[in-house]
Parts: C-alpha cells; structure tokens; sequence
C-alpha cells in the first residue's frame, strides 16, 4: 500500500510526489548553471615591430606548445 495525498482533489502517490521533486529540483539546477564557454587562452601581448616578426613568435610559441603535448 503507497501513501497518498490529496492534492487539487485528486489522490497522488507519495513516490510520484518524490520523482517530481527530485525532477524539478535538479532540471532548475541545470537550467541555473552558466553555459560552457571556451575561454581563449590569452597570453601577455606580442609587440612586435613587424608582421614577420608577430607570425614568428605565434609560430615559435605554437611549435613551442605542441612539443610539450606530444611528449605527455
């Protein structure tokens, strides 16, 4: 036998009463999280005093970056 309540003059079981705490408590908690965004991995500005010299420092610092991946 469930225990049942009188809600809106209709008989609801205690586990459906349960289910839907619980549905409604965590479905306000998804929705109040901030979306995911991707964070753009910014470093101290490159001042360059020329456009060759700008694309080879991102380059350097690119190969630079990568080398350390492939060896973990």
């Amino acid at each position: 036998m469930v225990a049942t309540y009188t809600i809106l003059g209709r008989q609801v079981g205690a586990h459906v009463l349960a289910m839907t705490t619980l549905g409604t408590t965590f479905a306000g908690v998804y929705l109040a999280m901030p979306a995911k965004t991707k964070e753009k991995e910014s470093g101290p500005p490159i001042n360059a005093a020329s456009k060759d010299e700008e694309k080879f420092i991102q380059d350097f610092l690119k190969n630079a970056g990568g080398g350390e991946k492939a060896k973990a």
